[in-house]
């Protein structure tokens, strides 16, 4: 049966209608390019180009065969293009997931706008997810990378998973426009210890919760919880309403809520990790390709 380069050889007689210029155009002598055509006619059992000493022509079964070769090769070649774009991590898919307050950071949209652009093939799945799901999605095969708020818990997983921290994001004090505290550029915690605060369950977002008790003991005082949102963007509604206190990442300020104003803490310990995380075994092209845009994209303008 014929092969690939048979197809080019016959394509390049057709098309120059002289054994000479073809095997200038292929770069090899005139006797195997003979050869091979003899030899494709002899397996197709008809005679696909009438030549003498002078001229060479296309017979009709020439005619057709030529036009089916063509789109053979052509076939050939973007399925050729097409795995090496896989290879290289242009091209497949990629499952990546996020928390909310992530929405509001510049990294995921830059990231992602970068990537689009950088490899326009890949197919990438989106999901809104809280962090601890987020690391058992990743173990079990399910994501390919997420963008996280917190370490994995268990050792196990922290060495099954890799993490590229982007930011320490700092945390903010959110509060109504009315408040005494509210005037203020910074302040310390423990100015707040006789209020009321608001914040989501932890079995939700147990990152900002407990980062929240952290700093609280160490003002020495425990947080009055009067009020919780599902998601952390809820909060600032419940503090516009008067309802408390809210500990949120310095990005969400971007959030302009009459009502609500946002003040600086003066505390070490006022920050938020964002990472994202990836399995250390995943050899995905695409996983490979995705780490390095966001690489390129980790030059972040200061949120603060």
């Amino acid at each position: 049966m014929f092969d690939f380069r048979q197809l080019r050889y016959f394509v390049a007689v057709a098309e120059e209608l002289s054994f000479t210029r073809a095997a200038q155009r292929l770069h090899i002598s005139q006797p195997p390019l003979s050869q091979q055509i003899q030899s494709l006619e002899s397996d197709l059992g008809v005679r696909l180009l009438d030549r003498d000493k002078r001229n060479v022509a296309l017979t009709e079964p020439g005619r057709v065969f030529l036009e089916q070769a063509r789109q053979i090769l052509a076939k050939a070649d973007e399925a050729r293009g097409q795995v090496v774009q896989a290879a290289a991590g242009f091209s497949g898919q990629l499952r990546l997931a996020y928390t909310v307050s992530v929405t509001f950071h510049p990294s995921l949209p830059q990231t992602l706008l970068r990537f689009s652009r950088h490899a326009p093939h890949v197919r990438v799945i989106l999901s809104e997810m809280y962090t601890e799901p987020q690391f058992d999605a990743l173990l079990a095969g399910e994501l390919d990378v997420g963008f996280v708020r917190d370490l994995p818990k268990h050792e196990a997983d922290a060495r099954a998973l890799r993490l590229d921290e982007i930011d320490r994001e700092p945390l903010l004090l959110a509060l109504p426009s009315e408040h005494r505290l509210a005037s203020r550029k910074k302040i310390w915690l423990r100015e707040a210890a006789d209020e009321a605060f608001v914040v989501q369950p932890r079995a939700l977002a147990a990152t900002l919760y407990d980062r929240l008790a952290h700093m609280a003991a160490k003002a020495n005082f425990h947080p009055l919880i009067r009020q919780h949102a599902q998601q952390i963007n809820g909060l600032l509604m419940l503090v516009a309403a008067g309802m408390g206190l809210a500990l949120i990442p310095a990005s969400m300020c971007t959030v302009s809520l009459a009502g609500v104003s946002y003040v600086q803490l003066e505390d070490p310990d006022a920050y938020m990790l964002l990472a994202v995380a990836s399995r250390r075994d995943d050899t995905s092209p695409v996983l490979a390709q995705f780490l390095a845009t966001l690489a390129e994209a980790r030059a972040i303008p200061a949120l603060l």
